[in-house]
């Protein structure tokens, strides 16, 4: 027992959902961090994991019964006589190939579905569906995975890989800390998490990357690697490169991946450009493709343009362009609604329910239709009038026939429907009622205002104009548990005076000067978080508010 006690002197037990790591105290000379940022990031992927473990089962089921219902059709028509009695002619009448050739079909389609499907005849398709085997790509700690294997009971497996030697030896170490139910499933391996998914080719029914920033370079290999059917978490942390303003990063990192020819053709209508207007800021989408339908038959196109003229018609500016964004839809309502559900149903099961909770709530509440957002309090800001209040934003947009949510992105982002002619006629009629001062002839508050509204906004409170969760006072939007939350240095790098706006000046002048304490160092320890919205938790329906915010930007909505 002493030297058990001896060992773990130099380490801190930290404990997150029911996963338990030990961490050397002395963390500035340790490669190997705990990162408390990510644990809304582990919530979600385990909340996930479990609808998606829920709705394998489901589809599994209801494939079955297809089947045997299939089946006891053709059983029925043949129990009717032998051949060539009640007027048969020997073969089977129409109705019995029909049924033979649906049973077929339905065992054909099972057998791709089941992972436990055989290669012998179609018919003969194993009734039980395998326990899932998932793989966490970018182990570390091993941590996710010591998490997957205890909290979820129905995996055959987690397959833990780092390229780091010191990472594997501090997994092994954590899985071996926790126990038998960690150690009978988890399988840490040394090796390239790349080459590793590349020939082990649809062997995973769900595969996790979490990488240090982009997760690009690993996607084409994870593809490879997930079963059909199967689910690809993935995390990225470099929201600037996502979201920033520089596109061409961004068009370096990233492409879009499909399994199905089909899906490949439909792409461009999926994607968009931006024509964004540099007076007012208001923004216009020009998709890539479009159907034609012609005699029963579907044929994909390129897409007619430009949607915009030169100028814009509410201030008169140029446009400047941005894209292709992805312009569907990026979550599925069915599976948000069910994970929400689910993780109501566990709360003490998940260390950050709060944050995680918020953030589903509000993407069920959001128009998933709708790829862009705005801010109210821009638009004010360029016609320069004391804002109103969201809900009476919201009531006027309704009551001129259109939908509009908020976005879990912001705040204050507004998404909808409505074209940004009804907009700014919502504008100057408010402005009508609030009157501005006098702007000078040539801004662009000057040129929106000039024009007549051909819309008489209302702006009677409508019923819709709160979601269910802001009428109860679900708060959306968390503050974070601390100064300086978020992305810290990648690990290796020495601090400098520009990681201030990461670590706080404080920290860094004390690291600098060779003086760090303990805590600091704990600070200045790289983290690996998914970049937050700063967010807060006031109410912004209630009041309208002063604030002037002008940054030109589009939001694209997207998770952070």
């Amino acid at each position: 027992m002493e030297d058990v006690e001896n060992k773990l002197k130099d380490y801190e037990i930290v404990r997150e959902g029911e996963a338990e790591i030990i961490i050397n105290k002395k963390i500035a000379a340790n490669e190997v961090f705990y990162n408390p940022v990510q644990v809304h990031n582990r919530d979600m992927s385990v909340a996930l994991l479990r609808t998606f473990i829920a709705k394998r089962e489901e589809e599994h089921k209801a494939m079955m019964d297809k089947r045997d219902k299939a089946h006891n059709k053709v059983s029925q028509s043949k129990s009717s006589g032998p051949n060539g009695e009640n007027g048969s002619t020997g073969q089977h009448d129409e109705m019995d190939v029909d049924a033979e050739k649906e049973t077929n079909k339905v065992a054909d389609e099972t057998e791709d579905l089941s992972t436990e499907a055989t290669k012998t005849p179609s018919r003969k398709v194993a009734k039980e569906l395998k326990a899932p085997v998932v793989l966490e790509a970018l182990a570390a700690s091993g941590l996710r995975s010591i998490r997957y294997a205890r909290e979820i009971d129905v995996l055959e497996k987690v397959v833990a890989l780092d390229i780091d030697k010191a990472c594997i030896e501090a997994c092994k170490r954590n899985i071996k800390f926790n126990g038998a139910s960690a150690m009978s499933k988890i399988e840490p391996h040394l090796t390239d998490a790349r080459v590793y998914m590349l020939t082990h080719p649809k062997e995973f029914d769900v595969v996790d990357i979490d990488p240090y920033g982009a997760p690009s370079i690993f996607l084409d290999s994870a593809v490879q690697a997930v079963a059909d059917g199967g689910l690809l978490m993935c995390t990225a942390t470099d929201m600037a490169v996502l979201c920033g303003p520089n596109g061409e990063v961004c068009h370096s990192k990233y492409g879009h991946y499909y399994r199905s020819a089909n899906e490949v053709k439909k792409t461009p209508q999926k994607l968009s450009y931006v024509y964004q207007c540099v007076g007012c800021d208001s923004f216009h989408l020009q998709c890539l493709g479009r159907t034609i339908t012609k005699n029963n038959s579907v044929k994909n196109a390129p897409a007619i343009g430009p949607v915009v003229p030169q100028e814009c018609s509410a201030c008169g500016k140029k446009f400047t362009i941005g894209g292709p964004i992805w312009s569907a839809p990026i979550h599925d309502q069915e599976w948000v609604v069910s994970t929400l559900t689910e993780v109501k149903s566990m709360k003490d099961r998940y260390p950050a329910y709060d944050k995680i909770t918020s953030v589903l709530t509000t993407i069920s509440e959001e128009l998933h239709d709708i790829p862009l957002f705005f801010s109210l309090h821009n638009i004010c800001a360029n016609v320069k009038c004391t804002s109103p209040s969201a809900v009476l934003f919201r009531s006027a947009v309704l009551n001129a026939g259109y939908r509009i949510s908020s976005t879990h992105v912001n705040p204050l982002g507004l998404k909808t429907d409505a074209p940004w002619d009804v907009i700014w006629d919502i504008m100057r009629c408010w402005v009508k009622n609030h009157p501005v001062k006098e702007q000078p002839h040539d801004s662009v508050g000057t040129a929106i205002l000039s024009k007549s509204p051909k819309l008489e906004a209302n702006f009677s409170r409508a019923a819709a104009a709160l979601s269910r969760a802001q009428a109860k006072k679900v708060k959306r939007f968390l503050p974070n548990p601390e100064r300086h939350w978020g992305p810290k240095i990648r690990a290796g790098r020495k601090i400098t005076s520009k990681h201030a706006s990461l670590l706080g000046p404080d920290v860094v002048n004390r690291v600098i000067n060779g003086a760090a304490s303990t805590e600091d160092e704990k600070v200045a320890e790289p983290n690996n978080p998914t970049t937050e919205t700063g967010g807060d938790a006031t109410n912004e329906e209630d009041e309208p508010s002063t604030k002037r915010q002008k940054n030109g930007d589009v939001g694209l909505a997207t998770e952070p």
